[in-house]
């Protein structure tokens, strides 16, 4: 491990611990004896070496940590729960001459990428903070020249904490942005163009939004338990109630996400339903319009010496004859009955939905009225009152 101890104008301490990254072991099968056989002399003395060095590494790393919590004994157990550590963890206690303790681990993200998660160790006093890190990428983030000066005029490590948790918070922020764009973009081409396979997309979306909130909620539980920690020494803080605010319009932000998202798919489902509804109407009816030939050519079909109007000539078009005058007769009857719709009338969607969202039909009948209206107005005006001609005609009397 790397060991790094910063010291602040206002007297507080940053140790930035740096933790061995532990290889996966290795699940590799057991040799067979004929493979056992071709080990040569050199390879056996190539896996020792690689042994030893894995042993020297180790030693090392317990030997620094025994040096850890010598120097930190109160943080002993904290070093321990670090190693290997890849969940979120937030724990509030009490160290040592009764200070109020913070610790635990929060999983970041680092990049874009969303793979690309690390854990944040970190143990938080008045005057102390430990952070333990894998990657160092992040350490050297928050020590960066356009922070440093935010850091130099935090009081107390509490305070600091939070500004690097709102520094953090900055690729959260991208993240989102560019989880804002892609939904715009679902959104425009959901009502352009409603493709069958878009529903994968708007899970592909929703699981994208759960991330983001899978990693928002341990912030939300940071936040609660410093202010069950430090109570009102950090809660009147400028920079805890910066982070206050900036907490609130995420969470409000991802709140939005997950009902733009559930109304996309509300709004896919009932298309579908639809769609499935005319799709199952319109087998319907030619099925029901195609029922008489269908029965007509299964009769003659039939492989009987003696059929009806067999050997005449126009036995064949007086049969396409009845066939069509019933299926007319059914048509017609469908279509007064109202059971059609405007599946088979020809219609175009732009006849039946006007851009603005209102019906053609609707637009006719308002114009109906609006010209009705229109006529009764002229003719109102252009006829004399009763009284005025009632008065006319007493005066010429």
């Amino acid at each position: 491990m790397i060991h790094r101890m910063l010291r602040y104008p206002a007297g507080w301490e940053w140790h930035v611990l740096q933790q061995a990254r532990q290889q996966p072991p290795r699940n590799e099968p057991l040799p067979s004896r004929k493979d056992a056989q071709k080990h040569t002399n050199a390879s056996r003395e190539e896996q020792r070496a690689v042994k030893a060095i894995t042993r020297k590494e180790q030693d090392a790393a317990e030997q620094h940590t025994d040096e850890l919590k010598h120097l930190f004994p109160e943080c002993a157990s904290w070093i321990d729960e670090c190693s290997g550590r890849r969940t979120n963890m937030i724990s509030v206690g009490d160290a040592s001459h009764s200070k109020k303790l913070l610790f635990g681990t929060l999983m970041f993200q680092i990049t874009d990428d969303q793979a690309d998660v690390q854990p944040f160790h970190f143990w938080l006093t008045e005057d102390r903070l430990l952070t333990m890190h894998e990657d160092m990428r992040l350490p050297l983030r928050l020590q960066s020249a356009q922070h440093t000066s935010k850091l130099d005029s935090c009081a107390t490590a509490p305070e600091a904490f939070f500004i690097m948790l709102s520094i953090v918070l900055d690729t959260f922020h991208a993240g989102l942005d560019g989880f804002e764009t892609r939904l715009g973009e679902l959104e425009t081409t959901m009502r352009q163009e409603n493709r069958t396979g878009l529903i994968d997309i708007i899970f592909e979306r929703r699981y994208e939004l759960l991330h983001w909130s899978h990693l928002f909620i341990p912030i939300r539980e940071v936040h609660s338990a410093a202010k069950e920690a430090f109570m009102n020494d950090l809660t009147d803080v400028d920079s805890f109630q910066r982070i206050t605010h900036k907490l609130e319009r995420i969470d409000a932000l991802l709140k939005h996400y997950a009902l733009e998202i559930d109304t996309l798919i509300s709004m896919d489902d009932a298309i579908s339903n639809f769609r499935g509804n005319d799709i199952m109407k319109t087998l319907t009816i030619f099925t029901v319009l195609f029922l008489p030939a269908t029965i007509i050519g299964s009769i003659w079909g039939v492989n009987f010496e003696i059929l009806p109007f067999k050997d005449y000539k126009w036995s064949f078009a007086a049969m396409i004859a009845v066939i069509s005058i019933i299926t007319l007769f059914m048509y017609i009857w469908l279509w007064k009955k109202g059971w059609t719709g405007d599946l088979l009338n020809g219609r175009t969607p732009n006849e039946i939905i006007a851009p603005d969202g209102s019906s053609a039909r609707g637009k006719r009948s308002d114009r109906m009225k609006a010209s009705r209206s229109e006529r009764t107005s002229t003719a109102a005006a252009s006829t004399p009152p009763p009284q005025a001609k009632t008065r006319s005609g007493r005066k010429k009397n």
